[in-house]
């Protein structure tokens, strides 16, 4: 005889099986002694099935990851969940209020895990999100996008180690999926230390919303909430699968000057090939930026005013050039004929 559904606990709070609700955890106050909390929405299924939790703007200036979650929550599918599901809209409320990726003391938040009671703002910020959210989980995914003034074609990233983690991201079925190990003091390398399977997805630029990559972050949150388990099966459609990339690096400006940019997000690129120039104001100066190696394009600096030294295109590696213009074309198809169908259903569009 299967075990009886027991109520799901955040916090002080307890939400019973069936049932969804709003948590607030106090996580600080402004010097106005002002109270911030971090607002998590709980999804408690009926039935028995994994917890998964979806983190976004844990820089708060990463406001794509806001909108996704939003859509997520209003999936009708939702009252069918198996399991439980967490989902953490702004982890840095400190941030997220001043439009800035930082904390109040210029600390990363994502610099602080797994953070201490008696460490700085961000560490006592880490610590407790840890101790009180993360460690409920059993699978995770932290949405993020580029920084500002820099925008990242949609990826997901994943410890090529963690099994579970790279099936996560081959549901997901973002264009391209980096393997890539967890950088100390971030939330996946916490993660990954409990022992907990965690998928990062980038998207986009921060303080903007970009309409693709929020839809592609929508499936594929739905995607892996299908690979789990945690919602009914489905028909099966067919998809292009994501490519893969094993190595990545940027290329940087080895003059400062003004920036003309001949390459965009997703174009592939070969070793040699002119990505931009850069050309002083006061004089007839100019230099051409060129690839170091082939791939494609996954990240860029919008911003034309550049500093030596400066990253200005994030270029993956991929085995075959040909197949991975076929692939991202396929798969930016896929989501839009999609869309229309899905409108208020799959994707939550409304």
């Amino acid at each position: 005889m299967p075990t009886k559904r027991q109520p799901f606990m955040l916090g002080s709070h307890q939400i019973a099986p069936g049932s969804r609700t709003i948590v607030d955890i106090p996580f600080g106050k402004l010097y106005t002694h002002t109270e911030l909390n971090i607002g998590a929405h709980v999804v408690h299924g009926r039935q028995h099935g994994p917890v998964l939790l979806i983190t976004a703007a844990l820089h708060g200036d990463e406001i794509n990851g806001v909108e996704i979650c939003r859509r997520l929550l209003k999936l009708p599918r939702l009252n069918r969940l198996k399991g439980t599901l967490i989902v953490v809209p702004i982890v840095n409320t400190y941030g997220f209020v001043q439009q800035s990726r930082y904390l109040p003391d210029r600390r990363d938040l994502n610099r602080s895990f797994p953070g201490s009671e008696k460490g700085s703002l961000g560490s006592r910020m880490a610590f407790q999100f840890t101790e009180q959210i993360l460690k409920k989980c059993t699978h995770a995914i932290d949405l993020h996008t580029g920084a500002i003034h820099r925008a990242n074609l949609p990826q997901v990233r994943a410890s090529a180690k963690d099994k579970t983690a790279l099936q996560m991201a081959e549901s997901f079925n973002a264009p391209i999926i980096i393997k890539a190990a967890s950088r100390d003091g971030t939330m996946r390398g916490t993660a990954n230390n409990l022992g907990i399977p965690l998928l990062l997805y980038e998207a986009g630029e921060a303080l903007r919303f970009d309409e693709q990559a929020i839809k592609i972050g929508v499936r594929g949150i739905s995607n892996v909430l299908h690979e789990l388990g945690m919602l009914p099966e489905r028909k099966k459609v067919a998809k292009t699968d994501s490519l893969f990339s094993k190595k990545s690096s940027w290329v940087r400006a080895e003059h400062d000057g003004i920036a003309r940019y001949y390459v965009g997000l997703g174009q592939t690129v070969q070793a040699g090939d002119t990505l931009a120039h850069i050309y002083s104001p006061y004089s007839d100066f100019e230099v051409a930026v060129t690839a170091s190696f082939s791939g494609v394009v996954i990240g860029r600096n919008n911003l034309p005013l550049v500093n030596e030294g400066e990253a200005l295109f994030h270029i993956a590696e991929v085995s075959s050039l040909n197949e991975a213009e076929k692939t991202l074309d396929a798969i930016s198809d896929e989501v839009d004929n999609a869309m229309p169908q899905m409108q208020g259903d799959e994707y939550g569009v409304v």
